[in-house]
Order: structure tokens, then sequence, then C-alpha cells
């Protein structure tokens, strides 16, 4: 059966109401947290670390899936699974020895993703696909909320989806960027698996009428 998980962006949410925002979410269709780290190097902005991990970890009832957008993120990798973090992605980009942080998340009890910008191609994830359970594919560039998505991205599904057929891999797909229920279904349809919404969610009138709309 195709999967088809929606996983809202917290960076998205009201950090004056947090744990209103994440019980919402856990009463939701909903599937994954995403939680957005970013460092100011890596990408050109800030947003949160380890005290808001710690309030996911305190009320999330769902699976938190953690998207580092950070250099050197093999020295952080532990702490985040620590605090709660059941997948963690690093940026292909960011981490020069990719097999060995995946493994290392692995090692730890979490399952691992990769990460590629928008201009990195598919292809370079030919050694590692068969060793990772996820692959992000950003359909913005990263480091801010709200942008246009990027139609390249369709293509980059489809390359991503023979890459895994062709190594065995049951790496699952997510999107992150400019999703929202105008576009959900045709990113399903191309082979994504798992769509991260932030504003479109979170910025609604009805968030969690919002998620049940970008399921369908």
């Amino acid at each position: 059966m195709k999967t088809k998980l929606i996983a809202p962006s917290l960076l998205a949410a009201d950090f004056g109401n947090l744990q209103r925002d994440i019980e919402m979410v856990n009463n939701s269709q909903a599937d994954w947290f995403h939680v957005d780290v970013m460092d100011g190097r890596f990408v050109p902005n800030i947003s949160f670390g380890f005290p808001v991990m710690k309030t996911v970890q305190q009320h999330a009832k769902k699976f938190v899936d953690v998207h580092l957008m950070i250099v050197e993120p093999e020295k952080y990798v532990e702490e985040f699974i620590n605090q709660g973090a059941d997948l963690v992605s690093v940026h292909y980009e960011a981490c020069i020895h990719l097999h060995r942080t995946i493994h290392h998340i692995q090692s730890l009890g979490a399952k691992a993703g990769v990460v590629l910008n928008p201009s990195t191609p598919v292809l370079m994830l030919e050694d590692i696909i068969a060793d990772v359970d996820l692959v992000l594919l950003m359909s913005v560039n990263p480091g801010f909320g709200g942008q246009k998505f990027i139609e390249n991205t369709y293509k980059k599904i489809a390359e991503t989806k023979d890459l895994i057929l062709s190594n065995n891999s049951t790496a699952l797909i997510e999107i992150d960027g400019g999703v929202n229920i105008d576009n959900a279904a045709k990113l399903f349809e191309a082979g994504a698996d798992v769509l991260v919404a932030g504003n479109a969610v979170f910025s609604s009138e009805n968030p969690e009428r919002t998620i049940e709309l970008l399921k369908i």
C-alpha cells in the first residue's frame, strides 16, 4: 500500500503557544512532527535547538522527524536522539563523512535520512541510497519558511524513485518546502511518501482540516 504521510513543520508553529500547536498535531490526522534545526551557518537563518526539542519530547505523541540544516551535524545527532528524535536527517552538502554519520545515527536506534538541496543532483546518492531510511528532497532553498515551490522537484522525485528501486533500497521520499493542498496530491502521485507542511498547516484557519485535505 502506498505511503501518504503528513509531517507538519513546527518551524511554522506559534512559539507562544507551542504546547497547544503540538497537541493539535497529536489530535490530527498528521503522522509525524517535522523539526527544522538551523544554525545560521549552513543556512542563513537560526531556528531553535535543544530547549525546544525538550518541549517537543514532553508533549509530542507521534514520530519525531528532525531535519538538521547545520554544519558538522555529526557532533549533535546523539543529543537530538537523546532528546526524542525518531529520525535524524543530515544534508549531503554539510556532511563530509556521510556514510559514517548515517550508520552512527542508526547505531543509536534512530532512523537516518539524507537531504538534498534543490541544486544537488540525485545521482550523488548512488553510494549511500541502500543505507538510508529516507531521502529528503528540498523543494525550496533551505533557511526560511513560506517560499515558493520549485517545480523541478517532480523530476527529482522520479529520479530518486528510480535510484531506490534499482538499489533495492527501502528509503522513503520526503518533500519539504512550498507544500500545500494544491500540490500535495500531485507530489504523492509522483512518488513522494512524506510531505512536510509548515505555513500551509499552521497559517490556515482550520489546521486539522488542512492536514486532512493534504492526505486526500
